[in-house]
């Protein structure tokens, strides 16, 4: 039995009157924790610029504070899942919060690179022990029937985060100075964890799986096949995104300019994100992933081409961004959709693994990203076009093989 399943038992066994009512405000919260931890993941990229500057190290250097966050959050989630299995949820999430709040505070006052490096492994350890509790007690804290809607809920937060908490934060190191900005991240995070210690019910923990059997799923060819698409598709977006200031300022978007292009990108992830969803559902995750592809190569590679000629397009710049955004988080609902239905029994395990390989994905990009950025932004546009036609054929190659298997 999957560790949704064993949760969501127990939950009702514990308190079958009580849940449906408790459910509502308990998942709302859970939504603004995971707005905090989506702003905490991206917010960097907002002011890479100033950060660099004040630590005296280059805007690359600076950029793989991102790196080490990502690829912390991927190898510490199935870890952490195991190591708290049996703890109650409801001291999970609290901790997770706080000690992602705490995190914040020492990025906020970091006096080198060191600890700045530090701060983000001990962010990345809140936030992977955070997500995945948070979107299966939402679906332990409401009626059958509103479960879907539940996660909706939760993973919205995230998404928001991206149209929302990116540009806002950014906007508040423009005003405040970054620390400020992360300052009032970590401020949210303990806010949300002293409101979860009100109104979230008890829940108990679960039985413990060993790592071992949870990562058994990955002995398998057909899901091996898919979880390094998700690597290669967000590593292709977050090539340039992780360096979204200077790479903006390439194609002569500049100051305020920036904080609407953050937004755009946010706007066009949260529409592709729904959008991805119904198409998925109606047309099948292939046609939906050969498009999202196709689309972030060309839109890469026209801001490429634009920042390349040195051309003055802000519109343009801004419709490409959009697509750029959209292209990017209309990867996740088809690739989930593609392991559960490869692993129906193990579909919280491999959704999980899925959020990990994103987390991949978003560290190889920018180490990439960082390793361009002295070539000039054209290169950097460049790279991640190429690595999403890349992603392209992969997909046609796995989806053929597939297709012959059945």
């Amino acid at each position: 039995m999957s560790n949704v399943s064993i949760l969501i038992g127990r939950s009702k066994r514990t308190a079958p009157d009580t849940t449906p009512r408790s459910g509502l405000p308990s998942t709302l919260v859970l939504a603004l924790g995971a707005f905090a931890v989506g702003t905490d993941a991206f917010i960097v990229a907002g002011f890479l610029p100033s950060m660099a500057e004040d630590l005296r190290m280059s805007s690359a250097t600076a950029g793989q504070s991102i790196t080490v966050f990502a690829v912390a959050y991927a190898v510490l989630s199935p870890v952490l899942a195991t190591a708290l299995a049996r703890l109650p949820r409801r001291t999970v999430l609290i901790g997770a919060l706080s000690v992602l709040g705490v995190a914040n505070l020492g990025s906020a006052l970091a006096i080198d690179p060191a600890t700045l490096l530090g701060s983000r492994v001990l962010a990345a350890a809140g936030a992977a022990a955070y997500t995945p509790t948070a979107g299966a007690v939402s679906a332990a804290l409401v009626r059958p029937e509103l479960r879907g809607r539940a996660l909706a809920v939760v993973i919205g937060g995230l998404t928001a985060a991206t149209a929302l908490g990116v540009p806002l934060g950014s906007a508040a190191s423009q005003w405040f100075g970054w620390r400020t900005a992360l300052g009032l991240v970590a401020a949210l995070c303990l806010l949300v964890a002293a409101v979860l210690r009100l109104v979230m019910p008890w829940l108990p923990g679960n039985a413990r799986v060993p790592l071992r059997t949870r990562l058994a799923v990955l002995r398998r060819p057909a899901v091996l096949g898919v979880l390094p698409l998700t690597v290669l598709g967000m590593g292709a977006s977050y090539t340039a995104y992780a360096y979204s200031v200077p790479v903006l300022e390439a194609v002569d978007v500049r100051g305020d300019g920036v904080l609407w292009m953050l937004f755009l990108y946010g706007l066009g992830a949260v529409i592709g994100n729904l959008a991805a969803g119904h198409a998925t559902d109606t047309r099948g995750s292939t046609t939906v992933l050969t498009v999202g592809y196709a689309v972030m190569a060309l839109a890469l590679g026209s801001l490429g081409g634009l920042a390349a000629m040195g051309a003055d397009a802000t519109a343009l710049v801004g419709l490409l961004v959009f697509l750029w955004g959209a292209s990017s988080w209309c990867q996740t609902p088809a690739q989930q959709h593609r392991l559960i239905g490869l692993a129906p029994q193990e579909a919280p395990l491999v959704v999980s693994l899925n959020s990990s390989s994103i987390y991949l994905g978003i560290g190889l990009g920018t180490a990439l990203g960082g390793a361009a950025l002295g070539a000039g932004a054209a290169t950097v546009y460049a790279l991640g076009a190429v690595i999403a036609a890349a992603a392209l054929v992969f997909l046609w190659c796995t989806a053929r093989a597939a297709s012959n298997d059945a």
